[in-house]
């Protein structure tokens, strides 16, 4: 009884740390450029993965007014990208189409990302 409460411990042991997807630092730097656009008031990321978010805006820093924001993320996450769309206004892009798709860096930590508003390239 003593043999099959080990071995059962053993095994829950072996499954619980090997199925598990290992987390790692990733840093995102997103560059947005806005063409088109005047009296821009708030420039927006939302996706999946913390500290984004569907329902609030993770805002971007203003680098030239209505023209160029950006942002820096760092968090820990086990996948290999993320999925997000861009606010302006509190507007989102690319209403009805499919969600950008930022896949990670695999040879580095950080990760850079250049979009325009509303235009996937």
């Amino acid at each position: 009884m003593k043999t099959n409460k080990l071995i059962f411990a053993l095994l829950i042991t072996f499954f619980a740390t090997n199925c598990v997807q290992k987390t790692s630092l990733k840093t995102v730097v997103v560059h947005l450029t806005v063409k088109g656009r005047q009296d821009i008031k708030t420039v927006g990321i939302r996706g999946n993965g913390k500290p984004l978010s569907w329902d609030k805006d993770f805002l971007m820093k203003t680098v030239v007014k209505d023209s160029l924001y950006t942002v820096t993320i760092t968090t820990r996450t086990a996948y290999k990208f993320a999925e997000i769309k861009f606010t302006v206004n509190g507007e989102f892009e690319l209403q009805n189409k499919p969600n950008r798709r930022v896949t990670f860096n695999e040879k580095s930590d950080t990760t850079v990302y250049k979009a325009v508003f509303g235009k996937i390239e």
